[in-house]
């Protein structure tokens, strides 16, 4: 079992920025892609990014290409959403996973808010 925990959330004005955190506690984080996902009221979730086990590639949805740079630090168990330039089209519930094999687990989700 993995356990995800994020923060970092919150409300902020369009063209600002955030940075999420997730950390994890339980099995190897290192033996373990991480991804964020998010989903907005009435939507299904979806993919935002993606980082493999050492950190050395990265995917991104084509809405947050060049806005958001996703990072993790296995010393800190823990992974990292930058987001700037930050639009309302972005508010949604945001969610860590982590993904080994057939092996997935979720964060309870942490809101983000973009709005003037």
């Amino acid at each position: 079992q993995v356990q995800l925990v994020e923060s970092g959330g919150g409300l902020v004005q369009p063209g600002g920025s955030l940075r999420l955190s997730c950390a994890a506690s339980g099995r190897t984080f290192s033996n373990y892609g991480m991804g964020w996902f998010r989903q907005a009221p009435g939507k299904e979730r979806e993919f935002v990014a993606q980082i493999n086990w050492s950190g050395g590639t990265t995917y991104y949805a084509d809405s947050v290409k060049g806005r958001f740079t996703i990072s993790r630090d296995n010393a800190k168990n823990t992974v990292y959403l930058q987001m700037n330039s930050l639009k309302p089209e972005d508010t949604a519930v945001y969610y860590c996973n982590a993904q080994n094999g057939p092996y997935a687990y979720w964060g309870q989700g942490s809101q983000v808010t973009v709005s003037s």
